[in-house]
Order: structure tokens, then C-alpha cells, then sequence
């Protein structure tokens, strides 16, 4: 579906990369088109923590865009070799300007760090949460069961799992923790048939739009770089699923979103 601004003013990006690399040459460009599409904010997650810094000048230069901090469990290894001294000093520094902890969890995919390196990450971050009282934005790759198992012990937490893709019933069990589910680029693919059933079904308010652009590309960009303007896509697919005006669920997300990262309305 095109891009119109007129369906979906006010739509928040909940997880997007704009920090990558991938954008260093057109980043204006590619807020442009966001802004054109009715994206009025961007969260950026932290995915390599050797570049919290340059993700913390990016966000400084737009006051629309959030930077979270946090170690990707794909990327411990390099972290423990280069910053294994000053990595929690340095991010507990970096939280203080930060509207979440994340992307932080669990991954048993390939390139993921030993299990027992990113379980000790990962309680290690989030008890600087808890201590901050700063959501958390969670990554959970063919290990949803073992991260909901690992956050029943830490009552309190709040924040979002990132690209969920587990079963109802997973799905059930992240609410009860008080948490939230992202819902990006996977969803608009006709194949994800149990993905659409459970979108569908979610309650009012438990949900984030989300690209994970450069990632994750829609199934109308497949073969391109993805970015924050085609979370229409999303949304579009999203209200088809749960028969909703798209300006409606725009802005219900956008405020689900406001609410979970102490946005301002502005």
C-alpha cells in the first residue's frame, strides 16, 4: 500500500536502527520519507555495544528520536574481549540519557554468545533496570519460552518483546508479566498465518508497531533496505487483521508507545 500521510498520522516507531550504517549516507533523506509517511518519533535500540557512542550522537542531533542502551546477545563476544573492564560502568553512563535498557535477551540462532555468557548478561543488565526503573526492550530469537521462564522471577518489569513471534499461549504469559509485544515487518507476510491469528486476537494496548529497519522488510520491500517510513505496512497489514480504522490503531499504538518510554506528547 502507498505511504499516506493521512492514514496514519502519529505513528511511533518502536524499534529502528536508524544508527546502522546502513543510513550513514541519506539519514535526513530517510526521515524525510518518515516523516512523510506520519512517523512522528523513532526508538533506537543499541545491537552493538562498541557503538553506544556513535548511537548517542545520533540520537542527540533529533529531538524525535529515543536511544535505548544495552548488549545484544549477539554481539557479548565482542563485547566481553574489547570492554570486558568498563562495559557496565559505561553503560549505566549511557542509560542516564536513555528512555530504555535494550536490545538485550536471549538468542539461540547462530553467532549468538554461549548460553551461559548471555544469561549472565542479561540478569546482570536487567538488574540495572530495576534499579534505574527503565523499561526493557527484549530480543528473544527461537527462545521465547526461556526468556518468559527467566523474567517470572523479576516481578516489576515492564517493556516490549521485540519482534515476538511466539505462540499464543507465550503470548498470554508475556501480558501477565506486564509486558508488551512489537509487531514489525513479519506480520505483513501472507505465510505467517499463526503471527496474524494472534494479532488479531491481542487485547487493545498491548502492542508497538516496530520496522527494525534496516531489518525485517515488509513483504511489499523484500530485496531493499527497510526503513521506518515502511511501518505503514504494519500498520496497514495490522488494521486489515483486526478490522480497526488505521488512523485509530495509529494513534492508540503511538500512545501505548508514549506511555511504556515516558515519551512527551510532543
Amino acid at each position: 500500500m502507498p505511504y499516506s500521510a493521512a492514514m496514519a498520522q502519529g505513528i511511533i516507531d518502536s524499534h529502528c536502527h536508524l544508527d546502522a550504517p546502513d543510513f550513514a549516507l541519506d539519514r535526513a533523506s530517510v526521515w524525510a520519507r518518515a516523516r512523510a509517511a506520519g512517523v512522528t518519533a523513532l526508538i533506537l535500540p543499541a545491537y552493538d555495544p562498541r557503538q553506544w557512542q556513535r548511537l548517542a550522537e545520533v540520537a542527540a542531533t533529533n529531538s524525535a528520536w529515543f536511544a535505548a542502551f544495552g548488549a545484544h546477545p549477539c554481539y557479548l563476544e565482542a563485547l566481553s574481549e574489547t570492554m570486558v573492564q568498563s562495559w557496565e560502568r559505561d553503560l549505566r553512563r549511557y542509560l542516564g540519557a536513555a528512555v530504555a535498557l535494550g536490545e538485550v535477551g536471549l538468542d539461540r540462532g547462530a553467532g549468538a554468545a554461549p548460553w551461559k555468557v548471555q544469561m549472565d548478561f542479561l540478569n546482570r543488565q536487567l538488574d540495572l533496570a530495576e534499579e534505574l526503573n527503565l523499561p526493557v526492550i527484549f530480543h528473544a530469537r527461537r527462545c521465547t519460552e526461556d526468556l518468559l521462564q527467566t523474567l517470572r522471577h523479576r516481578s516489576g518489569l515492564r517493556g516490549v518483546i521485540h519482534s515476538f513471534a511466539g505462540s499464543w499461549v507465550q503470548a498470554q504469559k508475556a501480558l501477565d508479566l506486564g509486558l508488551h509485544l512489537g509487531l514489525g515487518g513479519a506480520l505483513t507476510h501472507p505465510r505467517a498465518q499463526r503471527l496474524r491469528e494472534l494479532a488479531a486476537r491481542l487485547p487493545a494496548g498491548t502492542f508497538l508497531l516496530e520496522t527494525d529497519a534496516p531489518w525485517q522488510a515488509p513483504a511489499d520491500g523484500l530485496g531493499v533496505r527497510n526503513e521506518p517510513a515502511r511501518i505503514v505496512s504494519v500498520l496497514s497489514t495490522l488494521a486489515a487483521l483486526r478490522a480497526e480504522d488505521p488512523d485509530s490503531l495509529a494513534a492508540a499504538t503511538a500512545a501505548t508507545a508514549r506511555s511504556l518510554f515516558a515519551l512527551s506528547e510532543s
